[in-house]
């Protein structure tokens, strides 16, 4: 555990104060033993929730629940992301709701009506129920890599009786406007795989399958299998679940934890520009943005291990740098339509800054030589565009910041400057990697001036608080003044966590874009989390995330971080579940990539925790685990590595570790 210097009794109980209320939750869910998450439904208890899912062609937006009476409800909002609509812009994606009535399938010739007993989710939504003595299992979930939605329904009879089934026929196409489609007449399909009538006895089950998909009308007809579609399912949720697996005391966060790798890397499409992450909600598909993407999920793909994930990481890079040019204009922030066009409406947010940071840390976990200095001249680019930006003061300007005008941020904004800073000093990195020595020294340099720049700049008392003003003429708190504590710049850590922490931001819902506003955004919350980790403030941290946590995964909307209330309505959008992630690893865990084969590792563990882990990491080129144990009153830090002799290192809880693989 790293030491906190409290500088008077007063902080100290100002931080046993603040988490007075974080621990009092009425969660609606519940862990399951071997995985996932459940909900026992209570009958004539109304509720009703929303998520999304996603595959490489497909996003699905699922609003299920149950009625006061205790019926099923569910809705379908279908997304078809390769399946361009006119104007083909940001959100020209073919989406259509399925909400028609299906026809329900029979027991003795009476219409089934679920009336759901338990509701779980383990990467698709399972709903049980029963009817008299036949049991339903109901799930839902998305192709992998078809363009399709799957309902698979299952009845097994558990009575001492036969009962008759009968399955409904349905197939049905519509059809859209030839002149609303860039690539002409689109069809939507609706079809009942395994219709008939059977006749189920005791023990026996019986299944079938509702499949609603869309095409080009050039495009053949498919013939699904649930089954299959099922399998593959499973196996990519079991691939990404074994990978950077989280092991602590807190069953919560690790469930947490798992969950969000998955939102991180289903939301991929295979579009004809390649593979594109994209954040989802309904409205961003095959699209990058360089907030989203660069900034947030692309440093963290190379720790996952998923290769459509790094694919699609370099693949943004490589759309990125098709807009450099020697005029020095800024790089669109966003590339739409699967590459064929690009979006600059709020002008440089920033996101030069964003670029550079997100690859510069990319290239290092991902430590491929050829790769690295192919994105080399994109970090390059975008640090002389920050140069040219930079003000009398040795700040960085910009039109705005990633929340694109939603809120004030001035000619020059803190985000943008520490994102800079932060670029710099991962590029410094880079170089030296790279074997250019005077040009890592030369961005050292000048990312040590620019962090003095910032603190003489943006160091400010704001509401009582010796934190961060977010620009000048700033006299409100906001969320991201904890960005300066990501990127190591610890200054002002006391007053900043106060701040931070304090019900001028902090809320039972989420973190305050602004105090006084009733807007919050879970990335700045995110964020935030991983700066005050940064900064040592292990134990009050942990309580925040816990109830955070528990409140996302386990509450009124689950299983996922979500992008913003009351805009959006907090939709579950795929690269907020990334930034939970490194919260943890570059948070909880300190980790920060230095070579292609070392990182800095600066783990904080919690007082009332013996261990700690991170397996199967993937960065590197390596697959290595990492434990923390502690031992008396220091730590044992535990490398493992296939191959390779564990390294076992004890550490006094101070200076970051520099970790060297073999």
């Amino acid at each position: 555990m790293k030491y906190f210097p409290i500088k008077s009794l007063l902080f100290f109980l100002f931080l046993l104060y603040s988490v007075t209320d974080v621990n009092c939750q009425n969660l609606r869910w519940h862990l399951v033993k071997n995985g996932g998450i459940e909900w026992a439904v209570k009958k004539g208890a109304a509720h009703t929730d929303q998520i999304e899912m996603s595959g490489k062609q497909i996003s699905a937006i699922i609003t299920y629940g149950v009625n006061d009476k205790g019926n099923f409800i569910l809705k379908r909002k279908l997304v078809f992301p390769m399946l361009r609509i006119i104007p083909n812009d940001t959100r020209g994606s073919l989406i259509r709701d399925f909400d028609q009535v299906i026809p329900p399938a029979s027991i003795n010739g009476k219409a089934i009506e679920e009336q759901p007993d338990v509701i779980s989710f383990n990467g698709s939504i399972k709903v049980k129920s029963a009817i008299g003595t036949v049991n339903i299992s109901h799930g839902l979930f998305p192709s992998v890599d078809k363009p399709a939605f799957i309902e698979q329904l299952t009845f097994k009879n558990k009575g001492t009786k036969p009962v008759e089934i009968t399955i409904p026929e349905l197939d049905r196409t519509d059809s859209t406007k030839k002149n609303e489609g860039v690539y002409g007449t689109y069809l939507l399909n609706t079809k009942i795989y395994g219709s008939g009538k059977f006749t189920l006895n005791p023990g026996e089950e019986q299944a079938y399958a509702i499949v609603y998909s869309a095409r080009k009308t050039t495009d053949q007809a498919y013939e699904f299998s649930s089954e299959y579609e099922l399998v593959k399912r499973k196996n990519f949720i079991a691939e990404i679940t074994k990978e950077l697996v989280l092991k602590t005391p807190d069953d919560t966060l690790n469930q947490m934890f798992s969950f969000a790798k998955i939102r991180a890397s289903e939301s991929i499409f295979d579009t004809k520009g390649g593979l594109m992450h994209s954040p989802g909600g309904g409205s961003y598909y095959a699209g990058i943005w360089a907030n989203d993407q660069a900034e947030y999920m692309n440093p963290l793909f190379p720790f996952l291990g998923n290769a459509a994930g790094n694919e699609s990481g370099m693949n943004s890079f490589r759309m990125f740098a098709k807009y450099m040019n020697d005029a020095y204009k800024p790089i669109p922030s966003s590339i739409i339509a699967e590459g064929a066009g690009m979006w600059n409406g709020a002008g440089d947010r920033g996101d030069m800054a964003m670029i550079a940071y997100g690859a510069s840390r990319f290239a290092l976990a991902y430590a491929d030589t050829a790769e690295a200095r192919k994105l080399w001249p994109l970090i390059e680019w975008c640090l002389e565009f920050s140069r040219r930006k930079k003000s009398a003061d040795g700040v960085i300007a910009s039109d705005s910041d990633e929340l694109e005008g939603r809120f004030p941020a001035g000619k020059i904004n803190l985000s943008t400057n520490t994102l800079a800073y932060g670029a710099l000093t991962s590029a410094s990195d880079l170089a030296a990697t790279l074997g250019d020595k005077t040009v890592s020294e030369k961005l050292a340099k000048e990312a040590a001036e620019l962090r003095t720049a910032i603190e003489k700049y943006f160091g400010a008392k704001v509401q009582g608080y010796n934190t961060y003003r977010y620009f000048d003429g700033n006299d409100k708190l906001r969320s991201w003044i904890g960005m300066p504590l990501v990127m190591g710049i610890y200054d002002r850590k006391a007053e900043t966590a106060k701040a931070l922490l304090s019900n001028h931001l902090w809320t039972k819902d989420g973190m305050l874009t602004e105090s006084g506003s009733k807007t919050f955004w879970d990335r700045s919350l995110l964020y935030a989390v991983r700066g005050l980790f940064n900064a040592g403030i292990t134990d009050t941290t942990l309580k925040y995330l816990k109830y955070y946590t528990s409140e996302r995964l386990l509450g009124e909307h689950v299983p996922y971080a979500v992008e913003a209330w009351p805009e959006g309505d907090q939709r579950h959008l795929a690269a907020e579940s990334g930034l939970y992630c490194r919260a943890i690893t570059e948070g909880l865990f300190g980790m920060q990539p230095k070579s292609f084969r070392s990182f800095l590792l600066q783990p904080y563990l919690p007082t009332g925790w013996k261990e700690m882990s991170l397996n199967h990491i993937k960065a590197f080129n390596k697959d290595f685990n990492i434990t923390v144990v502690r031992a008396g009153q220091k730590l044992k830090i535990i490398i493992e590595q296939a191959g390779s002799k564990n390294q076992e290192i004890n550490w006094d809880g101070r200076k970051a570790v520099e970790i060297n693989l073999y």
